[in-house]
């Protein structure tokens, strides 16, 4: 007898949450798309895809506009409710920038002195984050050039991350008016020692690829400068040392003139269009046949139990480091994200920390007085707004 006399709907549901309104059709914009999945020999596999979200913003090194924030969002959650999709790769256009975070410009032309404005911005920011955090699809990071400051944040909020090795990776909230609160001060303790996230956290210094991956923030790192038929590793950072005079050197930038002329040659391969992602992407092919191969559910339930450690701190966090955010947008981060949104003109894109203390430890009052003595001042007499604030 069996079961068909059981009645059952057979028609397909779509759980998609969202159209393509997010989306845009020019920078700045997210796009989304779905690719084929293909095997290891490069053959396309019927009806099953991977979902690529992809910043455009190269003009600002990628950082995330507004609406770009909500078409992150718009991606990670239609994917995580897409049965043909067996992964997602979050990356960025070009070769300079995964994503440099936040976009400054709106960031201090709009938000600062708009506390609750930017209160519900970063409602919108934590959502990006939880969206990547509780994708149910595998989330690899395609590191295809500098990852700091909110980028950093959305990239750790991934489950692995693959990178090209003239990427740098760190942190500029302190020195620019904010706290890493989007996800790194919860995300680099699990990465990291704690006083390696503690010093990565807070002293925006910049970090190469290699130094990241032998501290075991990446997964894999590859060479992106092709030399004919060779590959070139990036040679503005050490590679063929591990300890000099007692001192891990291996992952540290270079010094001096050699640093110099390794930056003249990166710049001059860039230019030459000498830049080829071939062997990053032959890694992320590989890793998401991987997953291609395994049960989907037990895939996603191991996933989901590492993920609940970085969801701990983040969950904990989230909803206070948002109020503290939006009310800083009244006081450091005014002078932090102006500063650096009108280097242009001043020739600054930091104020006068000491002259900032020195005010703090005299108990100046918080006004547009003392905030007039620590910001940088135009270097001529015009105060004209500018048209266009391009990342540097």
């Amino acid at each position: 007898m069996g079961l068909n006399w059981l009645p059952r709907e057979e028609d397909l549901k779509n759980h998609g949450l969202h159209g393509t309104q997010h989306w845009g059709s020019t920078a700045p914009r997210v796009i989304y798309e779905k690719r084929p999945l293909k095997d290891r020999d490069g053959n396309v596999i019927d009806d099953l895809f991977v979902s690529w979200i992809i910043l455009d913003n190269p003009r600002q090194y990628n950082s995330y506009t507004t609406e770009m924030v909500k078409g992150v969002i718009a991606g990670f959650e239609n994917a995580s409710l897409d049965r043909s999709v067996v992964a997602v790769i979050f990356t960025a256009v070009g070769s300079s920038a995964f994503c440099t975070g936040g976009n400054t410009k709106d960031y201090a032309e709009y938000y600062t002195l708009r506390p609750h404005e930017y209160g519900e911005y970063m409602e919108l920011f934590n959502h990006m984050v939880d969206s990547i955090l509780m994708c149910k699809k595998p989330v690899i990071n395609r590191v295809n050039g500098m990852r700091v400051a909110g980028g950093q944040e959305i990239g750790m909020a991934c489950d692995l991350a693959v990178a090209s090795d003239l990427a740098i990776f760190g942190q500029a909230g302190p020195r620019h008016g904010s706290s890493p609160d989007g996800g790194s001060s919860d995300f680099l303790p699990w990465y990291l020692s704690i006083e390696d996230a503690m010093w990565n956290c807070v002293s925006c210094e910049l970090w190469s690829a290699y130094k990241m991956k032998r501290l075991g923030l990446v997964s894999k790192v590859v060479p992106v400068i092709k030399g004919g038929d060779s590959w070139i590793r990036n040679p503005s950072v050490v590679l063929d040392q591990y300890v000099e005079d007692g001192e891990i050197v291996f992952g540290e930038f270079k010094r001096g003139e050699e640093y110099k002329k390794a930056i003249a040659y990166i710049r001059e391969s860039q230019e030459q269009n000498r830049i080829s992602f071939e062997l990053l992407d032959k890694e992320i092919d590989k890793m998401v046949w991987t997953f291609a191969n395994l049960f989907p559910g037990c895939l996603i339930k191991a996933m989901d139990s590492i993920r609940a450690k970085k969801k701990f701190f983040w969950n904990h966090t989230k909803d206070y480091n948002r109020h503290w955010l939006a009310a800083n947008m009244n006081y450091e981060a005014f002078l932090g994200f102006q500063a650096f949104n009108t280097r242009k003109t001043t020739g600054k894109d930091t104020i006068d920390f000491i002259k900032f203390r020195q005010l703090l430890a005299q108990g100046r009052l918080a006004d547009e007085k003392m905030f007039e003595a620590v910001l940088p001042k135009p270097k001529n007499a015009t105060t004209e707004k500018q048209p266009e604030n391009e990342a540097s």
